[in-house]
């Protein structure tokens, strides 16, 4: 009989958790207890990726409006209905959290509606004040959106907060420059909102291809969204009626509604109403809501992790090694908690490579080379492999790319162009890197993905027949690079 309660302990019920407990529990046979203080599914399902994706879909529609008069078809717009969409919203969110209860149950994993903390590196104590043990314990407990350090900062909204809007604003600040706030930018422009997004470097989606990151921003632009680059917040505050006074009634987009000027001049000014911001460029607007998307950092705070002997990183992070294993032997961790690539499927594929080297012997190192990946801005960028800035710095390439307008779009009289990107070494004739901006551009780098993580060649992608008509034949049609370094 083992001396613990589990042989497995996880905390966190995301998507990297619920997968370790599940094979854990069905192929290892492992005895497997996992605790959740929120909702099961974690940033992802719950205030991540899939909301955030259902946000995408909707927001496309106005567009398609737009464009079906010039394909025939008759169409009127309408006014977008956030209650009725969030509603529904909320109702898959319902089953997507059943769904992952069920996979516990099912595969036999005992499940504490709890917050757990660390006792020392076998013990974990549960808000509901049980104590339990266990032989290895997995921390997966994901990360948080910040605010940043500013007086005030507690008037404004963060990314998990957008989701549960009673209401959308009539106009929002965005500030940032990170895929969350361009992918929210894009989003809240298509659902009607005025965007303004300030980022304080001189170009969003920063570490990206620069390129590729050019063409988004102009993209951005040219649909309505008013981007300040260079740009940061130096105050903000409830506003107060003297600060709308002289905006004609047109640039109200700027402020208040007219139910939000009520309340002010009634003595109103909290959270729900607006608020006044000046930017360091000098000017100073009203908003009706102001959201942050300043970083994110893990959830490690008040988890005794390093009294345990869990060694944490200047960010918070659990610091582990390739196998996931943290200073304290029996304690390992995955996923956001351990700031290395913060995407689901990566959470996932470590959950997994845990498993196999903990409950099966099978010694497994986390992979996190050319791992692709999308940003649902509008176009979308998906990308896989090195920019070609950060492969100038490491070899010898060849740059192959091409701009275009896309058939679909240039019929309907609209000017976005998209790109097709791939760079090349010169010595080895690999492809190093894959970019693309363009409608369903995730949809395309999870199967260019495939290629350049087996170590396609240029030659190899020049071998293969286009598909036409399509955007992504330019991928492998592409003969003579446009620059070399």
């Amino acid at each position: 009989m083992s001396e613990f309660d589990y042989d497995l302990f996880v905390i966190g019920g995301g998507s990297g958790g619920v997968r370790a407990a599940r094979v854990a529990a069905m192929d290892a046979e492992a005895k497997v207890g996992l605790a959740e203080a929120d909702r099961y599914g974690g940033t992802c399902v719950i205030r991540g990726c899939v909301p955030k994706k259902l946000m995408v879909f909707a927001s496309e529609y106005a567009e398609v409006v737009e464009d079906a008069s010039n394909y025939g078809w008759s169409l009127q717009h309408g006014p977008f209905d956030w209650e009725n969409f969030r509603a529904r919203m909320n109702t898959e969110l319902d089953r997507l959290e059943g769904v992952y209860r069920s996979l516990l149950k099912n595969a036999g994993v005992t499940s504490y509606d709890a917050r757990a903390v660390l006792k020392d590196a076998h013990t974990v104590e549960l808000s509901t004040g049980e104590t339990i043990t266990a032989k290895h314990i997995l921390v997966a407990a994901g990360g948080h959106p910040l605010r940043p350090d500013l007086p005030n900062a507690d008037l404004g909204i963060v990314s998990d907060d957008i989701f549960h809007l009673e209401k959308l604003p009539r106009s929002i600040l965005i500030v940032g420059g990170g895929y969350i706030a361009c992918e929210f930018a894009c989003i809240l422009n298509g659902l009607g909102v005025e965007v303004t997004q300030y980022y304080r470097g001189a170009q969003v989606l920063r570490g990206f291809d620069e390129e590729a990151r050019g063409l988004i921003s102009e993209a951005m632009q040219s649909r309505g969204i008013d981007l300040h680059t260079g740009t940061d917040i130096v105050e903000m505050r409830c506003a107060e009626e003297e600060d709308l006074t002289g905006h004609r009634e047109s640039d109200i987009s700027m402020g208040a509604t007219t139910h939000q000027l009520e309340a002010l001049r009634n003595g109103g000014g909290d959270r729900d109403g607006p608020i006044w911001v000046k930017g360091s460029n000098g000017n100073s607007r009203v908003f009706d809501m102001v959201m942050f998307a300043t970083g994110r950092a893990p959830n490690t705070g008040g988890m005794g992790l390093e009294e345990a002997g869990v060694r944490l990183g200047r960010k918070g992070e659990v610091v582990v090694d390739k196998y996931s294993q943290s200073s304290a032997p029996s304690v390992y961790a995955i996923g956001d908690v351990t700031d290395r690539v913060n995407l689901t499927p990566v959470a996932i594929r470590e959950g997994m490579a845990f498993v196999e080297t903990v409950f099966k012997g099978n010694p497994t190192p986390v992979d996190h080379d050319l791992i692709p990946s999308a940003i649902f801005t509008q176009p979308e960028f998906g990308t896989v492999g090195l920019s070609e800035e950060a492969a100038a710095e490491q070899e010898a390439i060849e740059v192959y790319c091409t701009s275009f307008r896309p058939m679909q779009t240039a019929f309907a009289g609209r000017q976005d162009r998209v790109m097709m990107k791939l760079i090349v070494s010169q010595e080895t004739r690999r492809v190093l890197g894959c970019h693309i901006v363009a409608p369903n551009a995730g949809e395309m780098i999870q199967l260019a993905g495939i290629a350049v993580k087996m170590g396609a060649t240029k030659e190899d992608f020049d071998r293969t027949c286009a598909v036409h008509p399509t955007m992504s034949e330019e991928i492998v049609t592409m003969r003579k690079p446009v620059r070399t370094g």
